[in-house]
């Protein structure tokens, strides 16, 4: 278990900075298998999970969806046959927070 997975979110607000390239590449190291990607300008954390069917990636995409019910943060996730992908930014800077990579941890740790 990774230390973010331990950690837990705290209140973003919209004025919140932004990570740095510097703090992006640290936090990476922390969670394993994720990566950076950028979509329509903003940067995202996303990570594919395999599965051996639907129903499976189905079940993991619900327990992500609890999991961020409960944090109050929010991914987008994308569910297919044999593969769920997840993706954490924050909506409300536009970009990642730290939360993003404490939720990414937890949602490996899933």
């Amino acid at each position: 278990m990774t230390q973010l997975q331990e950690q837990t979110c705290e209140a973003c607000r919209a004025d919140a900075p932004k990570l740095t390239a510097e703090q992006i590449d640290a936090l990476l190291v922390e969670a394993p298998g994720w990566q950076v990607e950028e979509r329509g300008g903003i940067a995202q954390l996303n990570r594919e999970f395999t599965f051996a069917n639907f129903a499976e990636a189905l079940a993991f995409a619900q327990k992500v969806g609890e999991l961020a019910e409960a944090f109050d943060h929010h991914p987008m996730i994308v569910t297919e046959w044999g593969k769920a992908t997840v993706y954490w930014w924050t909506h409300k800077i536009g970009g990642l927070h730290k939360n993003d990579f404490i939720m990414a941890a937890k949602t490996s740790g899933l």
